[in-house]
């Protein structure tokens, strides 16, 4: 795809996605991503079914060009109860039944890159989702290797909660994938987390602490009754059994969970 020409102040713009953006918006997807959608995916998006979608366009552009897709985010709304997140939500039946939106697919042309559209496309979607008082978040499931897009999200607030081995499968291999969050009126919750991260560092730091008391104690002990492997030239071969300092990062990672 030719790669459009940008003014050196290009006018970002939003508008809804509609059918004369059905080629663009198939062109841009095949560019972008390595898995393929079907043609009812776009259509579903262009005709405004249950799929709801921003465009981004450079109203700076030459006539003809100014409402080209240069950007675009779809997303969909559902019931929170049957999401993969669900057991992250505490419910309030005093709101009837409460929703979550999931990001779908997000896209910016190569030589829009590094301009802040996909951060604009993203407010769009939780502007929206904040709207709406059954809401509770907006989340968004992203390749692991997709370092890039993993700042983005932690920049903007979203937590990454989950790490889904072998959740997409392109080309035959398997890639793992993390889940992230955007929590809207969910205080409760996110506090849960954070607690549940805080008492983990405690309980960590404690039992480092006991082991290096009952260390400390027993070292004192062998000196007491004069023990002469204390004193050996190779000190690294120490009859203490030497503490496993476990790392907190990667444990959370390897159980699929990142408490930030």
């Amino acid at each position: 795809m030719e790669e459009p020409k940008i003014s050196t102040r290009p006018s970002i713009c939003f508008r809804p996605i509609n059918p004369s953006d059905l080629e663009r918006l198939e062109q841009i997807h095949r560019d972008i991503f390595p898995i393929r959608y079907e043609s009812e995916f776009f259509q579903n998006v262009v005709n405004g079914g249950d799929i709801l979608s921003w465009a981004a366009v450079d109203r700076s552009r030459p006539d003809g060009l100014s409402d080209e897709l240069i950007g675009f985010v779809t997303a969909k709304i559902g019931p929170a109860k049957e999401t993969e997140i669900s057991d992250l939500i505490r419910y309030d039946s005093c709101k009837g039944e409460e929703t979550l939106v999931y990001i779908l697919t997000l896209g910016v042309v190569e030589s829009y890159r590094k301009r802040g559209i996909a951060k604009l496309l993203i407010k769009e979607v939780i502007k929206y989702a904040c709207s709406i008082p059954a809401c509770r978040g907006v989340y968004l499931h992203v390749i692991a290797h997709n370092s890039p897009a993993i700042r983005l999200y932690k920049r903007m607030s979203f937590r990454c909660v989950r790490r889904l081995h072998g959740f997409y499968i392109i080309n035959g291999q398997h890639f793992d994938s993390f889940l992230f969050v955007y929590f809207i009126n969910v205080q409760d919750t996110v506090s849960v987390f954070l607690h549940c991260s805080d008492l983990v560092v405690f309980i960590l730091n404690y039992m480092r602490s006991g082991i290096k008391s009952v260390a400390s104690r027993l070292t004192m002990k062998h000196e007491e009754k004069g023990l002469k492997w204390l004193k050996c030239k190779d000190m690294t071969r120490c009859l203490l059994p030497t503490q496993n300092k476990r790392n907190l990062a990667s444990e959370r990672a390897s159980s699929g969970y990142d408490y930030v």
